[in-house]
């Protein structure tokens, strides 16, 4: 059965950096279009940034937008997430998603099962 596992997370001090990766279990990632999004407590799950299929199109929130850089690995069972000048409003459960379409999360099929990330001094 085909599934995404998240790893990367943990505790960093605010201007800091995390790399994510979304790793695939099952299946070759190269042609699906794949998501990162995050969810704070209390907030609704927010899309940060998407990698279309074949790398043709990426797009980033405007929130995380100079600072995140997503990627795909050369072994096409990866895609990374690289963070830089982490804020505590990064904080939260950042989760990775195949098969959908852009930041909209209610488009995706498959999902992890989330990492946490937390942004503190």
């Amino acid at each position: 059965q085909p599934r995404l596992v998240e790893s990367g997370g943990g505790l960093v001090q605010p201007g800091g950096s995390l790399t994510l990766s979304c790793a695939a279990a099952g299946f070759s990632l190269e042609y699906y279009n794949i998501g990162w999004f995050r969810q704070a407590p209390g907030k609704v799950r927010e899309g940060i940034s998407y990698i279309s299929g074949g790398k043709m199109r990426i797009v980033y929130a405007d929130s995380v937008k100079g600072r995140f850089t997503i990627s795909r690995d050369s072994d096409n069972r990866t895609v990374s997430l690289e963070m830089t000048s982490l804020n505590a409003e990064d904080s939260g459960i950042y989760f990775c998603a195949a098969d959908g379409v852009g930041l909209a999360s209610a488009t995706y099929d498959l999902w992890g099962q989330g990492t946490q990330v937390t942004v503190s001094s």
